[in-house]
């Protein structure tokens, strides 16, 4: 197993967070790696990037502007194997690296893993009231092959940030 590593760097446009990497990422160490997995496709189609990107470019994220972290290092085959207690202490570690980078905006993928990562309850989709300094927090759907949301549903929601960002001026 290789340690998926953060992309992170001050300033940018979006951090996404995911839960937890998958085998396949952990296998190669590349975030999203899986090939069922769509957030690459996603941030293309939701205007993040000019092209799809793939698991081995994702250092190329940083020229967009963009970053990825997740909550949880440790691998797993599926993110309901993670513990409610591995996402409350992932939560603090997210929050202090957010307000490290400062990125606009932080998009977690997955409402569970932002309700037990950030101690929140029912939360939407979308922007939340919850900021972390000057970062503003969004709740997305996550892209994992094992979620039931379409892909044009996903394309939907990431664009409603990249949009807000632009108008902005991020």
């Amino acid at each position: 197993m290789v340690m998926v590593k953060d992309i992170l760097a001050p300033g940018l446009r979006v951090v996404f967070c995911g839960i937890n990497p998958g085998q396949s990422s952990a296998h190669l160490g590349l975030p999203f790696a899986h090939p069922a997995n769509r957030f690459w496709k996603v941030l293309h189609l939701a205007g993040f990037t000019d092209r799809q990107l793939r698991p081995e470019e994702a250092q190329l994220m940083l020229n967009y502007g963009c970053g990825v972290t997740k909550l949880v290092e440790r691998p797993t085959v599926q993110a309901n194997e993670v513990s409610r207690q591995e996402l409350r202490e992932g939560g603090v570690e997210l929050i202090s690296k957010i307000e490290r980078y400062q990125p606009a905006a932080l998009a977690v993928l997955g409402k569970q893993a932002f309700e037990q990562g950030f101690g929140q309850r029912n939360s939407q989709w979308g922007k939340q009231a919850l900021m972390l300094g000057d970062t503003e927090i969004w709740v997305l759907p996550n892209p994992s092959g094992l979620s039931r949301i379409t892909t044009d549903k996903l394309v939907e929601a990431w664009q409603e940030l990249n949009e807000a960002l632009k108008r902005q001026g991020k």
